[in-house]
Formats: C-alpha cells, sequence, structure tokens
C-alpha cells in the first residue's frame, strides 16, 4: 500500500545515505518501477507484470483503490460501520497474506539472508516471526490503533475518531452516533468488551481462523481479536509528538515513536504553476490520498465548492483523474509530489492518512481533515482535540463549513504560532552526519534508548540514533 511504501522510502533514504547498510525492499510489482529510479534493490512478491512508466509515482495506487472500493470502506456510512467494515477487511486480507504471500516472502528471507527485517504490515506473516532474524515492527498508521497488537484499556477504540478527553460536547455527539448508546471513553472492562464483541460479530470465525492458522505455522497465540504480535527486538511507529497519545497511555520500552518517515522525493521538481502565479489569494493544497481521491464523485463534490474559494488550489486529482475538471482557481495532475507541494502552500485540506498528517506537521501548515475510513477518523480527531486543524464530514459538510474552516485556519495567530513552534521542533535536517551502528548491535542483541521525539535536532540523527542506541549484550 502507498502509505505504507511511502514512509519506509523515508527511513531506508536515510540507512542507505550513511553508505552503512544496503536496503531491500520486498514488494509487489507496482512498487518495482519507483524504487528502482531512487536507487533501491527490489525483490519481487509474486511475479512481474508490465506496467505503464507514467504510474511510476502511484505506485500501488489504483490496484489499493480498487480492492477498498469493494471492501465498502468507502462508503458514506457510519463510524461504527466503517469500523466493523475495517476489520472485516483486515481479517481477510490476514489470511490471503499468509497463504498466498508468506511463502513468497520466506522464500526472500531465506535468498537475501538479511542482518535484520523491518516489517511494515497491519497483519503477521509467519516467515518473518519464525525466521530467526531480528526484525522490527513498523507501525504506519495512527498509533491508536497498535492496540490491534498491544492493547490497552485507557485511550477509546482506533477507527472510530472518537476523543481522548471525556465530558465535552464535541464526545458526546460522537458517542451517540458511533456507539448509539451512552458510553464513556473511560468505560470499563465490561463496557468495551461489549463493544470489541459487537464490532468483529461478522469478523468472529474467520478470525479464530487467522489465529490458529499463524499458530499452525509457528507464531505465537494472540489474544482475542488482536491482528499482529509486537515485535521482542523493537517497535516503531510515526506521528509528532504533538499528536502522540503517550500523555495518556503509556508505551513499553522498546516502543518508539518518530515525528515523521518524511521522504525527499529528490528525484521530483514542483514549481507553482504559471495558471496559479499571478491569481490571488492562499494557496491550498487539496488531497485526499492515494485511495480517497480515487472516488471521483467525492471529489466532484469538493471542487465545486472550493470553485467559490476567493483561494488557489493544487489538487491531487487520483487513479480517476480523467472522470472530472478542476475549476478556473485550480491545477492540478493525477499524482503530485506532495512533499514539495507542502513546502509552498498555506494550508492542506487531507484525508488524514498518518503520511500526510505527519508531513503537513513537518512543514507547519493548519489543515482541514475529511477523514473516510480507517485511522483518518483518529487522526482527525487528534489534530481537532490538539488545535492543529478542523475535522469535517467530507461527504455531508456544507459549502459554508468548508469554505468557513479554511478561513478561520488561515486567520488564527494563535495556530500560526503553535505551528511555528511546531516546525522549530520537528527534526529537519536530514543531511547531518551521526555514527549508525544499531543494526549491528540489533544484530546481536540489545535494549534501546527510550523515546526518539527528542532524541536529536534531526529527523536523520533521530533514525540513526535509534538504530544505534542497541548496546550488545
Amino acid at each position: 500500500y502507498v502509505g505504507t511504501v511511502n514512509p519506509n522510502i523515508g527511513m531506508a533514504e536515510v540507512l542507505r545515505d550513511t553508505g552503512r547498510y544496503h536496503c531491500v525492499f520486498a514488494v509487489t510489482n507496482d512498487w518495482k518501477s519507483r524504487l528502482e529510479s531512487i536507487g533501491f534493490e527490489v525483490r519481487l512478491i509474486g511475479q512481474p507484470v508490465a506496467r505503464d512508466a507514467t504510474t511510476n509515482r502511484m505506485g500501488s495506487a489504483e490496484s489499493n483503490y480498487k480492492e477498498i472500493e469493494v471492501s465498502g470502506v468507502l462508503e458514506n456510512t457510519t463510524q461504527l460501520e466503517n469500523a466493523i467494515r475495517a476489520n472485516e477487511w483486515a481479517v481477510n486480507l490476514g489470511l490471503k497474506e499468509i497463504t498466498e504471500t508468506d511463502p513468497l516472502v520466506k522464500a526472500i528471507i531465506e535468498d537475501l539472508k538479511p542482518d535484520v527485517i523491518i516489517s511494515d504490515l497491519l497483519i503477521q506473516l509467519p516467515s518473518i516471526y519464525t525466521s530467526g532474524i531480528p526484525w522490527i515492527f513498523s507501525w504506519s498508521a495512527n498509533p491508536l490503533s497498535l492496540n490491534y497488537g498491544y492493547p490497552d484499556d485507557i485511550l477509546p477504540p482506533a477507527f472510530l475518531g472518537l476523543p481522548t478527553n471525556s465530558g465535552t460536547e464535541v464526545k458526546e455527539k460522537y458517542r451517540q452516533q458511533v456507539w448509539e448508546r451512552r458510553l464513556p471513553t473511560n468505560s470499563g472492562t465490561e463496557v468495551k468488551e461489549k463493544y470489541r464483541q459487537q464490532v468483529w460479530e461478522r469478523s468472529r470465525e474467520k478470525w479464530y481462523k487467522y489465529r490458529d492458522q499463524l499458530v499452525s505455522m509457528g507464531c505465537p497465540k494472540l489474544q482475542e481479536f488482536l491482528i499482529w504480535t509486537p515485535s521482542p527486538y523493537a517497535n516503531i511507529y510515526m506521528t509528532p509528538k504533538e499528536l502522540d497519545y503517550t500523555d495518556i497511555r503509556p508505551l513499553p520500552d522498546n516502543f518508539h515513536g518518530f515525528d515523521n518517515f518524511k521522504r525527499t522525493e529528490n528525484e521530483d521538481t514542483f514549481e507553482i504553476p504559471e495558471c496559479l502565479k499571478n491569481r490571488s489569494g492562499k494557496l491550498i493544497y487539496l488531497s485526499l490520498g492515494s485511495i480517497g481521491s480515487g472516488n471521483a464523485e467525492l471529489m466532484k463534490r469538493l471542487v465545486a465548492i472550493l470553485s467559490k474559494s476567493k483561494h488557489r488550489f493544487i489538487v491531487s486529482k487520483g487513479v480517476n483523474h480523467e472522470k472530472y475538471s478542476l475549476a478556473d482557481n485550480m491545477w492540478g495532475e493525477r499524482s503530485v509530489p506532495q512533499v514539495k507541494v507542502l513546502s509552498v502552500v498555506d494550508l492542506m485540506i487531507t484525508h488524514g492518512g498518518n503520511n500526510s498528517v505527519t508531513e503537513t506537521m513537518y512543514f507547519g501548515k493548519p489543515m482541514v481533515v475529511l477523514p473516510l475510513f480507517g485511522d483518518q477518523y483518529d487522526n482527525a480527531q487528534r489534530v481537532q482535540e490538539k488545535g492543529f486543524g478542523i475535522r469535517l464530514n467530507p461527504y455531508e459538510c456544507s459549502e459554508n463549513e468548508l469554505l468557513d474552516s479554511i478561513d478561520r485556519l488561515l486567520n488564527d495567530e494563535i495556530l500560526a504560532q503553535k505551528l511555528a513552534k511546531v516546525v522549530s521542533n520537528v527534526p529537519r535536517d536530514r543531511g547531518v552526519p551521526h555514527e549508525p551502528y544499531f543494526f549491528s548491535c540489533i544484530r546481536d542483541g540489545g535494549v534501546l534508548a527510550p523515546d526518539y521525539h527528542d532524541c536529536a535536532p534531526t529527523q536523520a540523527c533521530c533514525i540513526r540514533h535509534f538504530f544505534t542506541q542497541f548496546t550488545t549484550k
């Protein structure tokens, strides 16, 4: 998936650029051309398929969109129903992957014999767990959903977008919509168990099949309705410190947060298009992500509203780009170099994917978040409750709501100051040298230093520090 490969490109760039590590990606054919074009070795999972070179930037976006569309999670429904569908999709994915993909990954591991494996998957692959090779679990989604491998009774369940604070008016609103009964976020174990039973009702038997299949292939028995087992070596996740949940729910010592794994996109260039340069108004970036932007009808709706704005818009049009046109105050293409675009715009309208949120925070831009499915609800809620943006329903927000939200954020001087502070705190320079010896140490076993939000003054240093702070036994 685009959302998992892109942050791993960012991490791999840092490791590769030290000159000490050779990073190899095991991916499907969708990603072969792009990864090789930026200098990485690729081992294919499955057979190569001829692809149009113009899809290079998009990677697996087209196939991802088709798969997610079939699952129903892109439909405008309740968040509870969306969470149920997301769980169905995850279990079906797990059953498919351990049957079809795991043997292929096992063959790659046996042939490559890597020193360390970084696994960024929603589900568990026995070939990695049983390989005997040290492995790092990497989580590219909102960290609230770490509870699919590390359960807790403090935070709300993932994928529902419930507020973390109690007793507020907005929380009561979502309580009624999502839970359909009065359940506080700090409910006891019995109440949360009832919720879990409801969410997993449709997928219960498939989940037991998934768990039993993993056990039969050498993996530990999962707790009920969990999807993966944390690595005993190290578990890393990506979210800005300002949006993390560790102030509410502490994590074990072998879980480590990074502000971002932003890729460089050095192979890309971007200049503000001529058709927008001489227009008045602020410059705004609209992207619903590699999957959400494929919903042409929703994109048409948003374009129609934004056409009435006094501002200018850069639009990532998505895989169905040919099915709609842009207004005069807009320019867009099927895909645009997001990291480059974010550096020049004043605000982002985003679906709330974890890459987009972390990258937008990196550049200190306010956000209007229009969540569509999965962890996007949790990111949208966290951004709003932490005061870095506004959450709206993309299907139901009115013209005035969207346009007023944009102007309110652009004119918010206090928010501008908050974001400037974020920019000053976020690790930025990828080029500062720092001795990296993490991999050699993890290969021999060791213990990690704590939280990496504050570990170093640069993103590259943070990643290098992480891959440095194991001490040999």
